[in-house]
């Protein structure tokens, strides 16, 4: 039986009682009846005696669910927790996966940048070079055509004198 049920049906069989008692008198139904008094202390005792384990068993059984429920809390608080840890290193990791790829970026661009740096200075040092090397090649290209002339000022001077030279 659950608990109550046994005081619900004592108090329901004193109802009982209770509706088939007889009028004084003679009937008229008003609200004075007469009862077997040893009927009702009967279910009186009954219900003193199932009362208190009624009672007790309701107390275990509220005891019971509450720490039942006690239970229940204490382990969503612990679920809760793991979650909440869980999202903390899932936010951690996704942080480390963020900064490694700005850091990556900011590689990248400086390889980029060097790289630019590198060809415009290898750029301008070739064509330093080759600037300097065209003047030397103009320079020497002068002397060159400059002897040229002098050798063939000096041959055509040798050539109307007769004279020969010999090396």
């Amino acid at each position: 039986m659950e608990p109550g049920e046994e005081i619900e049906a004592l108090v329901d069989e004193l109802e009982q009682i209770v509706a088939d008692a007889k009028s004084p008198f003679g009937g008229g139904g008003g609200q004075r009846k007469i009862v077997e008094a040893q009927d009702i202390y009967e279910i009186l005792d009954e219900i003193r005696r199932v009362f208190p384990q009624e009672f007790m068993d309701a107390r275990r059984i509220l005891r019971e669910e509450g720490e039942m429920l006690d239970r229940a809390q204490k382990q969503a608080d612990a679920i809760i927790a793991d979650a909440q840890q869980q999202a903390m290193v899932i936010a951690g990791d996704q942080e480390i996966v963020r900064l490694a790829q700005q850091q990556s970026e900011t590689i990248r661009d400086a390889a980029q940048q060097y790289e630019r740096d590198t060809r415009y200075n290898a750029e301008e040092y070739a064509d330093t070079v080759l600037a300097h090397l065209e003047d030397n090649l103009r320079s020497l290209t002068g002397t060159v055509t400059r002897v040229r002339q002098t050798l063939n000022e000096n041959s055509g001077a040798n050539n109307q004198s007769g004279n020969s030279v010999n090396w």
